[in-house]
């Protein structure tokens, strides 16, 4: 297995955890590679040798590419081929990808490389890792791929970065990657037959975009569960629902598991002791029905973080080379396992926001609550949380244009060559723009709930849940009267992001098990 030591990664190829690529999406980490890779990398690369010493004409060694793929290329010009490939693909537009995404495109595009298949020299790995080592994130402009026949123009800027041409980012600076080289004592690397194609092809930016979309959903889920169970406490709500004869009488596994989370959260919470005689028969399905609300996202959370680590240590270039000598060309580079995992943690990432949303509706609402009016005393000269509802219910009905997928959507390319695509590309990136708002509501509903339970005093919620609060409470004070609400609500989103309150829950989440 690959593993980390402090601040090193070794890659060992095909054996990336998800806890190792968090791990690096969280910081940057040194570069090794195993070496016991290094014999399968060369015999790759004899094959390529061996087929251009014997006069073969083989698609991606010594032909066009594309609609071009029956053209052959002389001996003389292989080098211009690769150049002029990379030279030609870097076609990307709008913002830059940001360093963590970049972290993790680099380490999957080594891992691929190093597995046999692709024909790269070692040396031409090796100095790509010196390039990762010295520090230096190529400026990858985030749109532009349609996610077949691999992250094409993405991962030409990114290759093109190693050749001294684009731009790079040293030390937080945007400048030229021939200065970036020079600046950290590298020299541009010239690349040889097929080695461009090898570097193009691939799904690792879409893999890497969901990768950060699949963390960004742990920690959201996992917050969203304290919240929730912050939330049951702030209203009164019975843990009857959680009882674990319910949800194995249904059998789904991802209710099972998160059902036994609330009840911890909420062992020995006083305000639970308080009513435990009242006469209320039923909660609200946004309170007894997170089981199996939040098991089913569960279940596609798991789903989606399986075919993103089985994608993570794939090999996607194309063509391949086999033990035998055999280049095969094929389609691993069509993205579609990324596309549905992409499209199946929207799912998931919408419906967290949208109950969390409901519970925040209900603490609001004094006749359901039988707390203050939106959550502040006075209220009337104060309006308390009435627009931070608002602002989550915006943000939940944007996240549900987003979620529409983007796996269903397909232009050909290439002059009908590349005549389906996956469009993985896009459906990995707007998870962040997702993450981002279902972050905030989740943000809001933590405040709320943490608001309810202060005015549940002298009662006190669980231990645990008081610690929760009390991460809450060093950045955000009680809400005694209307103030500037803005930055409550970025503090604790942060938080949120940041995976502070992911530590009851993350045994069940993929990066705790896979």
């Amino acid at each position: 297995m690959s593993h980390i030591s402090e601040t090193i990664f070794t890659i060992h190829p095909a054996e990336i955890s998800l806890g190792d690529l968090r791990k690096i999406y969280r910081m940057p980490y040194q570069i090794v590679l195993d070496k016991a890779a290094y014999p399968e990398i060369e015999r790759s690369r004899k094959t390529v040798e061996d087929i251009i010493a014997d006069g073969q004409t083989v698609y991606g060694i010594n032909t066009g590419f594309g609609l071009l793929a029956s053209t052959s290329i002389d001996d003389d010009n292989l080098e211009k081929l690769q150049t002029n490939l990379v030279l030609s693909h870097c076609t990307g537009v709008g913002k830059d990808l940001s360093d963590d995404v970049v972290r993790l495109i680099y380490s999957l595009k080594i891992s691929s490389l190093s597995q046999g298949h692709s024909g790269i020299r070692l040396s031409t790995i090796l100095a790509f890792i010196d390039f990762i080592n010295a520090g230096l994130i190529a400026c990858i402009p985030e749109k532009g791929s349609v996610g077949a026949s691999g992250d094409l123009s993405p991962l030409a800027h990114m290759t093109a970065a190693l050749m001294g041409e684009g731009y790079v980012r040293c030390e937080g600076e945007k400048i030229s990657a021939m200065d970036g080289l020079k600046k950290v004592g590298l020299k541009p690397i010239t690349l040889c037959a097929k080695e461009g194609l090898a570097f193009l092809n691939g799904t690792q930016v879409s893999t890497a975009l969901a990768l950060v979309g699949l963390f960004q959903t742990e920690d959201i889920f996992a917050a969203a569960v304290v919240a929730g169970a912050m939330s049951i406490d702030a209203l009164m709500g019975s843990v009857a629902p959680f009882d674990a004869r319910i949800h194995a009488a249904r059998g789904q596994p991802g209710q099972i598991a998160v059902a036994p989370k609330y009840l911890a959260l909420l062992e020995g919470s006083g305000i639970m002791r308080s009513h435990v005689d009242c006469g209320k028969v039923q909660d609200p399905y946004s309170l007894r029905c997170q089981p199996q609300v939040m098991g089913a996202c569960l279940d596609i959370i798991n789903n989606a973080a399986r075919t993103l680590l089985i994608e993570a240590n794939a090999t996607t270039d194309n063509p391949l080379i086999f033990e035998n000598g055999d280049v095969i060309s094929g389609g691993n580079f069509h993205a579609e396992p990324v596309a549905f995992a992409a499209d199946t943690l929207a799912l998931a990432l919408c419906e967290i926001a949208a109950i969390s949303e409901r519970r925040l509706a209900f603490l609001i609402d004094p006749k359901m609550s039988n707390l203050p009016a939106f959550l502040v005393r006075d209220s009337g000269i104060n309006s308390g949380f009435m627009i931070a509802q608002v602002t989550a219910a915006a943000l939940v009905s944007e996240n549900k244009s987003f979620a529409h997928p983007s796996s269903v959507d397909s232009l050909p390319t290439s002059a009908n060559q590349e005549d389906h695509v996956s469009m993985a590309t896009f459906g990995a990136r707007r998870l962040s723009d997702m993450a981002f708002n279902s972050a905030n509501v989740i943000a809001i509903e933590c405040l709320a709930a943490a608001q309810g339970i202060d005015l549940r005093v002298p009662e006190k919620t669980s231990e645990v849940l008081q610690e929760m609060q009390l991460k809450i409470r060093n950045y955000v004070a009680y809400y005694d009267q209307d103030r500037y609400f803005a930055p409550d609500i970025e503090a604790i989103t942060t938080l949120v992001k940041e995976g502070a309150f992911s530590d009851p829950v993350m045994d069940i989440l993929p990066s705790g098990k896979m």
